[in-house]
């Protein structure tokens, strides 16, 4: 449903579970850490067990990008990804309703040289971020160490739109329309850190195939375009959520060399040999819940 058809009053019933599941946000991003987690976990485990399409989607997912596992490995994969994207709902919750600076003694930034070194230069930075569980909680404390902007896509839904963007526009200095070019552009040429995630499927219109854990992945373009048009180093960042479900390390790596080439398959491939690199650490841990592989070469067959 578009914006438009959305009633213009956000006291109208059609708000109402909207209005819960902002309060239950709120809630639950005050609860004690050890029953977030649970709770978080319970979702998942809900979310797995009920939305049959979304788990058809990662298991068609895992089974393109891990062959080597066996039928067995695959399962339970598909069930810790279920597991730890329900806690992202609770970090997300707690990273858009709370002051990450009570986080700060839970993460641990490796590699802060580099995103020093790259904003230093004074064109700004592009960060190359990934679609973890643990994004938006991410987000708040990577801030803690680096300020940044943040592209992002709007909401459908008026009501959580506005609370989202609020949210993310205390986390971040602004939450850019992933349509808003200028913006972005303008946003680095001031000097700013701008966190971009060039990980889903755009389409074929503004993307080329590039190879992703083996498959021919659209890849978007824009990535590239960004650092031609700006002249800012492009930091790839990472971000896990520890084994103990209670502490985070965020990692900057050094600005891609030679980047962009002016070769844009070449270019895609680097950034998603860096997506694949992360990845692989904490697998369970991506969004593999989205259509990744929507769109195919030209002849090849539909996977989903």
């Amino acid at each position: 449903m578009s914006k438009s058809r959305y009633p213009r009053s956000f006291a109208h019933p059609r708000y109402w579970p909207t209005w819960l599941g902002i309060g239950a946000m709120y809630v639950t991003a005050w609860l004690p850490w050890r029953l977030k987690m649970a709770i978080g976990k319970g979702l998942g485990l809900l979310a797995w067990r009920f939305a049959k399409r979304r788990r058809r989607i990662t298991e068609t997912n895992l089974a393109l990008c891990f062959p080597e596992k066996n039928a067995d490995q695959q399962r339970q994969l598909v069930k810790d990804t279920f597991i730890a994207n329900g806690i992202g709902l609770v970090e997300t919750a707690t990273g858009w309703c709370r002051d990450g600076e009570h986080l700060r003694h839970r993460v641990a930034y490796i590699g802060q040289e580099y995103m020093a070194q790259a904003q230093a230069q004074g064109k700004g930075v592009l960060v190359i971020g990934i679609h973890f569980s643990t994004l938006d909680l991410g987000g708040a404390l990577h801030s803690l160490f680096f300020p940044a902007d943040v592209v992002y896509r709007p909401h459908n839904n008026p009501l959580f739109e506005r609370f989202m963007t609020r949210a993310r526009s205390r986390i971040f200095g602004q939450a850019i329309d992933r349509h808003d070019l200028r913006g972005t552009v303008r946003s680095i040429k001031a000097g700013r850190i701008v966190w971009y995630s060039p990980d889903q499927d755009f389409g074929r219109d503004v993307s080329v195939f590039a190879p992703l854990f083996g498959q021919q992945a659209a890849t978007i373009r824009l990535t590239a375009k960004l650092a031609r048009m700006t002249g800012a180093p492009v930091v790839p960042m990472m971000f896990h959520r520890n084994p103990d479900n209670a502490t985070y390390t965020i990692e900057s790596l050094p600005a891609l060399e030679g980047f962009p080439s002016g070769d844009e398959v070449a270019d895609a491939t680097q950034v998603n040999q860096l997506i694949e690199q992360a990845i692989r650490k904490h697998p369970e841990q991506y969004l593999w819940l989205h259509r990744r592989f929507k769109t195919r070469p030209e002849g090849e067959a539909r996977v989903y």
